[in-house]
């Protein structure tokens, strides 16, 4: 008896140790994230989202869609884009200066704010899906076919850049004036060092394509894309580390990753098919499926703070992320 007794202890003793292991390990807990619909008064599918700030936003998508909201999303206004072209990118670079891309090379420019907007001769009929502005006056495009479009004059002229490849590309992101990525099918990885004078092709060992890249910073930087794809860098681009998401015990399937967002060193999210929801709190050590209801897949992502982003996708769908 006493040696049951004693073994009894024992197990006791290791369940406590192992619960507080679990509870310790780095991402085991983590604030409380809320996951809202909001009312976005339309059924087509809406591309890409961007919040300046907590309140004010705008998204775009199918059949020349652009939406604004000056609330935080309570309330979502068409703005007319005068096209019926699919829109998939939309960034503002201040308050009132902002640009859409989309299909056969269309470029649209505000200065108002988003209330109107007038086309720019991108010089090119391919295909753009990713935009990114660095000052109101400096950025990018890229697209189909390799196309990567820098711009100097706010978009009065848009001049093509060579990017030494004939992949898609589908999202580019730069730091600082000089350094910049770019990713897309066949697991393109583009890097720039000189604002994008010249860019070079990265080593992943990876055929997945890429449909976003986003960097902390100079040093730190992700790529995600389809079948759960995840790379991370430490070291400017040099090496990327896979860091795949696994399937788990109710996957039936990869999800396909689309964006992905760093509001800090640490924290970070992740948005893709099925209305999936990912987040970390460890610099990506280790990331936790959010639960909500949107089962749309999710194509858009914006964190305009680290409590507040908004998610788009499918019919219409745009959520607000509230993490407290």
């Amino acid at each position: 008896m006493q040696s049951r007794s004693w073994i009894r202890r024992v197990v006791l003793i290791s369940l406590v140790v192992l619960e507080l292991a679990v509870t310790d390990a780095p991402g085991a807990e983590q604030p409380r994230v809320v996951p809202t619909t909001q009312k976005s008064g339309t059924e087509v599918t809406l591309m890409s989202v961007y919040f300046l700030d907590a309140k004010v936003g705008w998204a775009v998508g199918a059949g020349g869609t652009i939406l604004k909201t000056v609330d935080g999303g309570k309330r979502w206004k068409p703005v007319p884009s005068r096209t019926g072209v699919l829109l998939t990118g939309v960034f503002f670079a201040d308050r009132s200066r902002g640009w859409v891309v989309g299909s056969n090379g269309i470029v649209l420019h505000s200065r108002d704010g988003g209330e109107t907007w007038t086309g720019q001769p991108s010089g090119t009929q391919s295909a753009l899906y990713g935009v990114y502005f660095l000052t109101p006056s400096s950025g990018w495009a890229v697209g189909a076919a390799g196309t990567i479009l820098h711009t100097e004059d706010s978009g009065a002229h848009w001049l093509d850049q060579t990017s030494g490849t004939n992949a898609v590309l589908y999202a580019v992101y730069f730091s600082d004036t000089d350094h910049g990525g770019a990713v897309g099918a066949l697991g393109t990885i583009l890097l720039t060092q000189d604002g994008g004078l010249t860019w070079s092709a990265q080593e992943t060992q990876s055929a997945a394509t890429f449909f976003d890249v986003f960097f902390a910073d100079q040093l730190n930087g992700w790529a995600v894309g389809n079948a759960g794809a995840m790379f991370q860098t430490i070291d400017g681009g040099k090496r990327w580390i896979d860091r795949t998401l696994a399937c788990v015990s109710t996957c039936s399937r990869l999800t396909d990753l689309i964006k992905v967002r760093f509001t800090g060193p640490k924290a970070g999210w992740v948005v893709g098919e099925r209305g999936s929801i990912f987040r970390t709190t460890d610099a990506g050590f280790t990331w936790v499926e959010q639960e909500n209801g949107a089962k749309a897949s999710l194509f858009g992502l914006s964190f305009p703070d680290p409590n507040h982003g908004w998610a788009s996708g499918e019919r219409g769908t745009i959520l607000h992320i509230t993490a407290r």
